[in-house]
């Protein structure tokens, strides 16, 4: 008896394997794992008695969601995203932003279809991409980490069913440019290929960098798909809270798909997100601000590294994607890091990246009097390792 031959082609999530190194050897401090630090707000939990109250809400509810969440979702899409709903799309409640990808993936490909993803990816799409059958298709970013349309034009085949961009990005923490965005957009329009794109960091931008919605974009419904998350912005990555706005025509699709999977998202958390949305993005804006200066701690502590690591600029979410100066395999320097200097980081051959050493470092989680101990751990560690 053997595991599902599919199920071997996949990655292992690297995460665990991470997290365990951190297990057994207390003290480290973990730069891995990207959450933020503060809790939901109390508006979230006060909808818990709300949802107590009623009984009949321990029965399965709508597949897509309950009304109430439907119409605060509805709200936010035109206010701050440009996204009005009424024109071609569909809004559904998912589990988390990774069960909006699965969702999509499934109602736009079959078995040996392909889905273009940009080179570093987040690991759990292409996982996702592998278990459903399918090829993932890599193009690789600029030495910025910014879109390359051109590339990703050539890339796309007869077997090509979407184009998938995350901005701002998990791993590296480039925002996408409007102009990029929009090329990208239409390439898929003329193509004939879905534009599936992740806003899960959409809050999370810094400076003058400005986030942009592509599903905003005239004309852009019929072949746009949206993908959102709660976790980040409301502090809710154990409540599993997510949506998605898709084409009409895929709603019968993902219905199905989510009945299967999952019947309806859970209603105490779709509860808590009604209070966490009525308090609205000023709760998220708020504690970027505190980010934005364990950002420029990190910078600080990063920068005497620069004969030996490029951190390239970028502007969002909470990540530094760093490659370095060594011929050292990723995981290997990641378990001297933790071993030897008590820090942790994520290797970057997991997120596609296989010629060379990169790490993903993650300081959302950090308070600032934490960060400047573990980004210099960090920062002598691998000064340490590569003798420099």
């Amino acid at each position: 008896m053997t595991e599902s031959l599919r199920l071997k082609m996949v990655q292992s999530p690297v995460i665990p394997v991470v997290g365990e190194l951190i297990r057994n050897h207390p003290g480290t401090i973990s730069l891995g794992q990207g959450v933020v630090s503060y809790p939901p707000p109390q508006e979230a939990f006060d909808q818990i008695a709300a949802f107590l109250a009623n009984p009949e809400l321990h029965k399965y509810q709508a597949v897509h969601g309950i009304p109430q969440l439907l119409e605060l979702i509805e709200a936010k899409l035109r206010d701050e995203n440009g996204i009005d709903v009424r024109r071609g799309s569909r809004v559904v409640v998912t589990a988390g932003g990774n069960m909006a990808f699965i969702n999509a993936l499934l109602a736009v490909a079959d078995a040996g279809d392909e889905v273009i993803l940009q080179t570093p990816y987040y690991f759990n799409h292409e996982m996702a991409i592998t278990m459903a059958n399918c090829r993932a298709t890599l193009v690789p970013t600029d030495e910025n980490y910014q879109l390359q349309p051109k590339l990703i034009a050539e890339a796309i085949t007869d077997k090509t069913r979407a184009v998938v961009t995350i901005s701002p990005n998990n791993p590296t923490g480039a925002v996408y440019s409007e102009s990029a965005l929009r090329e990208v957009n239409e390439i898929c329009r003329t193509r004939g290929v879905y534009h599936i794109h992740d806003e899960a960091y959409e809050y999370f931008t810094y400076g003058g960098a400005k986030h942009f919605s592509p599903g905003s974009i005239e004309g852009a419904a019929a072949h746009t798909i949206s993908l959102y998350s709660l976790s980040k912005a409301y502090g809710f990555a154990s409540w599993r809270m997510g949506f998605m706005v898709i084409p009409e025509h895929l709603f019968e699709a993902v219905n199905k798909i989510q009945d299967t999977i999952l019947i309806c998202p859970p209603v105490v958390s779709q509860f808590a997100a009604v209070g966490a949305m009525r308090v609205g993005a000023g709760y998220c804006r708020a504690r970027v601000e505190r980010l934005t200066s364990v950002r420029e701690l990190a910078l600080n502590e990063l920068a005497p590294l620069k004969d030996c690591c490029v951190v390239p600029p970028t502007d969002g979410a909470f990540y530094f994607f760093l490659k370095l100066d060594t011929g050292m395999k990723p995981l290997e320097l990641v378990e001297r890091l933790v071993k030897d200097h008590g820090v942790a980081a994520i290797p970057g051959d997991a997120f596609g990246m296989k010629n060379g050493c990169y790490l993903r470092v993650a300081y959302g989680a950090l308070q600032p009097e934490t960060v400047a101990e573990g980004v210099g751990r960090l920062a002598r560690g691998i000064r340490k390792i590569l003798n420099r």
